[in-house]
């Protein structure tokens, strides 16, 4: 009778999908327990809903919380079978003829009451062979589930360099078209030149595409050693605690150090190439530009920050991460309906930064900072030692040497379209299509550096 209820409660106490003794047990909305690195390994190729493995029945994997009595029992059933192996003589010592109960911190190896107070051990930690089960047994669930963490770091570093590299080859064809038409307007007697850009550009944007495959790969091989541990770990977790004592040391430190060479995406980038006497062709047009309009803007939901999520990711894992407490922002009076104009912003080495034109309609929305609908902007975000060149209405990230020093900005009230240039470079940065806007707009600038004259035009 004893055995049948022995064996009866052994089986509540395995894992459906490992077979052995469930580890850090958790219950699901259906009712079912699992192991949680069983159900976690289980769910995660599956498309959404999650179903239990058991039943099938949907649920949803926010709801995977652990069973603090199933873990309590699993604990009592484990020192039960840990008892049951000190008995055997392997475990008694063979000078003084006792049961090894002690376990040294400092040697990893089991000791008698006697062996512990010996000169050898008598300065070492020691606890009882119990209590350093436990122990190593919460060390282990710990490092699984950092190891977990990182493995899903990285898979979504992965998905994201895959799309950076479908970005990257969109962006290379969109900007071969934009300077072929940017010659065809201002250099119709250069045609050379422009071949000659592109040539150029296109060498460095497959050099560049090659190290985006290439970091993409080194990813997946991570990826794979990452869960190889993972299942490592895995494995010494369901293993009795007496190999689980003298067994955790290196596979713990082997997994640490995996998890400090984690890889990092690419932050692919198209050097400035010159455009012959760009800026200098509309220096007749050129206007100074006053921004009378001044406010401090504190939000922290602000244009900058929705632009930076967007770019970054709502994780960003960067410490040095730039921030400021409040923003500049700055524009004209003049309402421009007509006509075609220039003018260069000084970005005065700001780490965020905003220019361009924006419709009166959006200086008039108090949500002005965070929708971008109504303004046409050339956006710089910081994060740690990375930036991010976009630019709004559609938003749009631009893989492009940011500018230095100043941007010019050309605006044609006529087609309904604006341009921005990288003064230094002589290079062009963005041309918004003809017909972007049709109403008028004024002059705009925001800077995200305090402590800084501001003074964005000459």
């Amino acid at each position: 009778m004893e055995s049948d209820i022995s064996q009866a409660f052994q089986e509540e106490l395995t894992c459906f999908i490992c077979l052995s003794c469930l580890t850090e047990p958790v219950t699901i909305s259906c009712g079912h327990s699992f192991c949680r690195a069983c159900l976690q390994l289980s769910w995660e190729d599956s498309h959404l809903p999650v179903h239990c493995p058991m039943c099938r029945e949907p649920c949803q994997q926010q709801e995977m919380r652990t069973d603090i009595v199933l873990k309590k029992l699993v604990s009592i059933a484990r020192q039960a079978s840990l008892m049951k192996d000190l008995s055997f003589e392997e475990h008694k010592c063979v000078s003084h003829k006792e049961t090894k109960r002690i376990f040294c911190v400092e040697s990893r190896i089991f000791l008698c009451q006697l062996c512990s107070n010996s000169h050898e051990h008598r300065g070492h930690r020691h606890c009882p062979i119990e209590a350093a089960a436990e122990e190593q047994m919460e060390r282990l669930l710990k490092q699984m589930a950092s190891l977990w963490e990182k493995i899903q770091e990285n898979q979504e570093t992965i998905e994201a360099e895959n799309r950076t590299t479908t970005l990257w080859m969109d962006y290379v064809t969109l900007r071969e078209e934009m300077i072929r038409t940017e010659y065809r307007e201002l250099h119709p007697f250069l045609c050379k030149e422009d071949k000659k850009h592109i040539q150029c550009m296109r060498k460095e944007s497959q050099c560049v595409l090659e190290k985006l495959r290439k970091s993409e790969a080194m990813m997946v091989q991570k990826s794979q050693e990452l869960r190889e541990m993972f299942q490592e770990l895995m494995a010494m977790s369901q293993e009795p605690y007496v190999v689980l004592l003298q067994g955790l040391d290196d596979m713990v430190r082997r997994s640490e150090s995996m998890q400090l060479s984690m890889p990092k995406g690419m932050q692919p980038e198209l050097s400035s190439l010159p455009i012959t006497g760009l800026t200098e062709m509309f220096k007749h047009i050129q206007v100074h530009i006053f921004f009378d309009n001044v406010t401090t803007v504190h939000s922290q939901m602000n244009l900058f920050n929705v632009l930076r999520e967007f770019s970054f990711g709502p994780q960003r894992k960067d410490t040095s991460v730039h921030s400021v407490g409040c923003y500049l922002a700055s524009w004209g009076s003049l309402k421009l309906i007509s006509g075609k104009y220039y003018w260069e912003v000084d970005l005065q080495d700001s780490g965020d930064w905003a220019v361009g034109v924006c419709e009166d309609s959006w200086l008039r929305n108090t949500n002005q900072m965070i929708d971008s609908e109504g303004a046409f902007l050339l956006v710089c975000v910081k994060e740690g030692n990375h930036y991010s060149l976009l630019t709004t209405c559609p938003l749009f990230r631009h893989y492009i040497e940011r500018p230095l020093g100043r941007v010019g900005v050309l605006l044609d009230c006529e087609d309904g379209c604006l341009s921005f240039m990288n003064v230094a470079k002589s290079s062009l940065i963005y041309k918004y299509p003809a017909g972007t806007f049709k109403n008028a707009v004024q002059p705009f600038f925001s800077s995200g550096h305090e402590g800084k004259t501001f003074n964005p035009g000459h």
